[in-house]
């Protein structure tokens, strides 16, 4: 796993990851990274963005587009090197099982862009495992990008109580929690969880985190409107 995965600091203010947010629109990506690489990494990303293009898939033991994808961090700095993931991933049409591959492979930026990529090439729930095993984990990084909109959209309401939670217990900002103002909204029962892990902090004798203070406060908001939650957000 790439190094300082593990740092809180980390999940905040991290270029790479801000820059490859889910919700930036693929041209978005492209035309600000085509703006801030040298000449010689635009060149390689063209060139990778056309192989993955022209040979999507799989062919051999491993394709072209993945070597690629290990090659970013080398060829665009560690500043870009999510954007150009995901554009590589987009480009090469990789599917569930072809993500689900280079996750499994990948070092921890590896699977940070599938994370961020997911949002741009999964339509239904087949990518929440991905999301389900970055949670998983204490790599800020991943949590942060399992975060996302990809989350905000499939993430059953009972997994996504425990996402905030997980956020809070490993110092990643609420701010990477997508969608959170409106699946919080009137959630008593996220509620309930605050308040508990807030008890259990305070009876610690340590502090409670400052964003717990503010999704407690977007719980006490007017309750959504009905059938405004997401199609999986029933509790298990």
């Amino acid at each position: 796993m790439d190094a300082g995965a593990a740092n809180p600091a980390a999940s905040s203010g991290d270029p790479s990851s801000t820059e490859a947010g889910d919700s930036t629109s693929l041209a978005a990506l492209r035309a600000h990274l085509a703006s801030h690489l040298p000449g010689a990494a635009r060149a390689w990303l063209d060139q990778a963005l056309a192989e993955a293009a022209a040979h999507p898939g799989t062919h051999g033991p491993i394709s072209v587009w993945e070597l690629r994808i290990a090659e970013a961090g080398r060829r665009c700095g560690d500043e870009h090197a999510d954007a150009a993931r995901v554009l590589v991933l987009h480009a090469a049409g990789a599917d569930p099982e072809a993500l689900s591959r280079v996750y499994r492979q990948g070092t921890g930026a590896e699977r940070r862009a599938v994370l961020h990529a997911l949002p741009h090439l999964v339509d239904g729930p087949d990518g929440l495992p991905l999301i389900e095993d970055a949670l998983r984990t204490n790599d800020t990084r991943l949590v942060a990008a399992a975060v996302g909109p990809y989350a905000a959209r499939h993430l059953d309401a009972h997994n996504w109580r425990h996402a905030v939670l997980k956020c809070l217990f490993t110092g990643v900002s609420v701010d990477s929690v997508a969608d959170l103002e409106r699946r919080a909204r009137g959630d008593a029962e996220l509620a309930r969880m605050l308040g508990d892990y807030a008890t259990e902090r305070t009876a610690a004798g340590r502090p409670v985190p400052e964003d717990l203070h503010r999704v407690l406060a977007l719980t006490d908001s007017a309750a959504a409107p009905h059938g405004s939650d997401t199609p999986h957000a029933k509790e298990s």
